[in-house]
């Protein structure tokens, strides 16, 4: 292994540790800073705001215990994350941070807020209501007044102002950090299978956590280190879904084992979460307004309505530009915006002879065998349809 090689492996075991266990990270930056650390909830909120105040924004993210204290929190038809969050909030694993934004109308979320306001009493939790319909007239000037709001809630919870200056400041940090995201996507997309797709999630998730420049180093080393793959013969597939939270590395791991590689996605651990950028001229809070509204239209998301993008006709261009085979698509049980949504999605794949899956996810039992077989069973077909004269591999 060469020296590049070699710090590179070390920088991903590193993110990915981050990935895995990220209170243990949020407790080792607050010790050393002696900062602030805000729990950030899915999916809009600019945390770059929460950054520009000399806080730590950390993006809460479902553990892997069996849910236990929390069960009787919520209803069982809440989706696997909220209840999740409900269930470390009443273990006490969500004490170590000082406080909570959110920028959501999911009412599942909302929910999940309200146990953590009652669970943890002390702690203060602020919530900004952005528009939902991203087309209206009014729809720009509610953005910036709402984004203005979280300036001014973040003034005062850090205890200073957070001047322009030092907005533009983290809006670049933010900006450059998911350009090296990014940078592994397009090599991804480009056939380059060093990273599996579990790999590509942890390298997310950890920024997600971690600071953004001391990540932005880490995945410096990674890019560096990253060695050329040649485009093989395996199934290249598609991932799309999973709007909140990660799907499992188990999950992702038995698809690969499979015999496919994963080649692009549009899930919020991954492609969705690093596509747009905020403007780094003129006034910062007008531009963290503008990645909000210009998100959708990057790659759209069934919680917004923007009438000139749809979905599915992302996805199918996504599918088209990575020359994907097929897809799979991870529905979080009780998403009900996804679940609303995916007949669209599905009618528009079969109209174009895409072959895809559905599979559901839950917080608790990952059938894995089940996930096997009818992973098989796609790459089955997909060979079986596959182009005359051109080979795909077949594991063994």
């Amino acid at each position: 292994m060469t020296e590049g090689a070699a710090s590179a492996a070390d920088a991903l075991a590193e993110l990915s540790a981050v990935a895995a266990d990220p209170d243990a990270y949020v407790a080792r930056w607050k010790e050393r800073s002696g900062g602030k650390a805000v729990g950030v909830f899915p999916m809009n909120f600019p945390a770059e705001i929460v950054h520009a105040g000399g806080a730590l924004p950390v993006l809460l993210q479902e553990n892997r215990e069996p849910d236990s204290l929390g069960r009787n929190l919520l209803a069982e038809f809440y989706c696997g994350y909220t209840r999740n969050i409900a269930d470390q909030a009443a273990k006490g694993s969500l004490a170590g941070y000082d406080g909570f934004f959110l920028a959501d109308h999911c009412t599942q979320l909302l929910g999940a807020v309200d146990v953590v306001r009652s669970e943890l009493p002390e702690t203060p939790v602020f919530f900004g209501q952005l528009p939902t319909s991203l087309t209206d007239a009014w729809t720009p000037d509610k953005a910036h007044r709402t984004m203005r709001s979280f300036v001014e809630e973040t003034d005062r919870f850090v205890g200073r102002p957070v001047t322009d200056e030092d907005l533009a400041g983290s809006i670049a940090v933010f900006n450059e950090n998911r350009r090296l995201l990014r940078e592994l996507f397009a090599s991804r997309r480009a056939g380059n299978a060093a990273l599996t797709s579990g790999q590509m999630q942890a390298l997310v998730k950890s920024s997600m956590v971690m600071d953004k420049q001391e990540h932005s180093a880490l995945l410096r080393r990674v890019i560096a280190g990253l060695g050329e793959v040649p485009r093989d013969g395996r199934v290249r597939l598609h991932l799309s879904g999973h709007l909140c939270h990660a799907p499992r590395p188990e999950l992702l791991a038995t698809i690969e084992e499979c015999g496919a590689l994963v080649v692009d996605d549009d899930l919020f651990t991954g492609y969705r979460y690093v596509s747009t950028d905020a403007d780094e001229d003129g006034d910062p809070v007008e531009a963290l307004a503008q990645r909000y509204l210009d998100r959708d239209a990057t790659l759209p998301c069934p919680t917004r309505v923007k009438h000139e993008s749809d979905w599915e006709d992302e996805l199918v261009r996504a599918v088209e530009t990575s020359g994907a085979d097929g897809v799979i698509v991870l529905m979080v049980r009780f998403c009900e915006p996804h679940m609303l949504y995916y007949p669209e999605l599905r009618k528009r794949l079969n109209e174009r002879a895409i072959p895809h899956l559905l599979i559901e996810t839950e917080h608790e039992g990952l059938p894995v065998e089940t996930v096997r077989t009818r992973v098989e069973a796609l790459l089955e077909r997909i060979h079986r349809s596959a182009a005359p004269g051109r080979t795909l591999e077949v594991t063994s």
